[in-house]
């Protein structure tokens, strides 16, 4: 597959010097904000993995071509796309895009994915997908990718608006150690503490580099998550959190919503319920787990 990427020169300059790069999605860019906080975003995201020491690199689809380090002038054309009409992109997804020559953002699922094939072993991203509340049977390619791909994903845990505690069950049998940066909880994006544990707490960042090292040398096969809980200033209280998510899944039962398309909604939704406050703290958590990504990075 690495023979079908486009690598950025610096990018692939770095990887065979060893240095340290951080895989970044672009999902959050085409589905996850409106424009311009999708442009706004994505740039101090890349600017947190630049201070932190490491090198970004922005994952995604432009006019087929699957990129590893989108530059600017690719991140603003992805960021002015019209909603609903560049494609979400995962695994089963790549064949189809490449094929017509589209637009589309890299979901995480699909950004792990290319980030290993590139040699990239470290990806930011805000929350992973899970299994969806209410519907078991709808679960989110990310766990699959991250029960076979081995990249680090460094995240605010899985997003709140999922069935937490069988997401966790999901990532065990998969196989995928779920790592706290600093706290025994897992997150729950929108609030710190879900009140499920998570299977190791590390003090820093030079902890979990070591536990990733190891996972890579043993050839465990799949990925891990290194867990961020949202900056304190940001976070949302559980209960008015919880609030919002119950009337915002009740509307799409009542629409009909379902599959790629709920999350979106969701996420939207409940930052009109928040007045604001959930977007917010997408915001803080997305660019502080971009932070601790190049940290760690740099001492893998």
């Amino acid at each position: 597959m690495t023979s079908s990427l486009h690598i950025r020169p610096d990018i692939k300059e770095a990887l065979r010097e060893g240095r340290a790069v951080v895989a970044l999605e672009s999902t959050v860019i085409t589905h996850g904000l409106p424009y311009p906080d999708n442009l706004e975003t994505a740039m101090a995201m890349e600017s947190a993995v630049r201070e932190s020491g490491a090198l970004p690199a922005t994952i995604g689809i432009v006019d087929g071509r699957v990129t590893v380090g989108l530059t600017g002038e690719e991140i603003e054309l992805l960021a002015k796309q019209a909603p609903g009409t560049v494609r979400k992109c995962s695994r089963r997804d790549f064949a189809i895009a490449i094929a017509a020559k589209e637009h589309a953002g890299t979901t995480v699922a699909g950004t792990m994915l290319v980030a290993y094939r590139a040699g990239i072993r470290v990806f930011a991203t805000g929350g992973i997908g899970g299994v969806h509340r209410g519907h078991p049977y709808d679960v989110s390619a990310d766990l699959e990718e991250l029960g076979r791909t081995p990249v680090a994903v460094v995240c605010s845990g899985a997003k709140a608006i999922l069935d937490l505690p069988l997401t966790i069950e999901y990532l065990e049998t998969k196989g995928v150690p779920v790592i706290g940066l600093g706290t025994e909880a897992f997150p729950a994006f929108y609030y710190s503490d879900s009140g499920l544990g998570v299977d190791h707490c590390v003090a820093d960042a030079q902890e979990a580099a070591r536990i990733i090292k190891a996972s890579l040398e043993f050839e465990t096969g799949g990925g891990m998550l290194v867990t961020v809980p949202v900056p304190a200033a940001a976070e949302l209280p559980r209960e008015q959190c919880e609030e919002a998510i119950e009337l915002a899944l009740a509307e799409a039962e009542a629409k009909g919503i379902r599959g790629k398309d709920i999350t979106p909604f969701m996420l939207a939704r409940i930052s009109e319920l928040t007045e604001g406050k959930s977007r917010d703290a997408n915001l803080a958590l997305l660019i502080n787990n971009a932070s601790e990504a190049g940290r760690i990075a740099v001492q893998l």
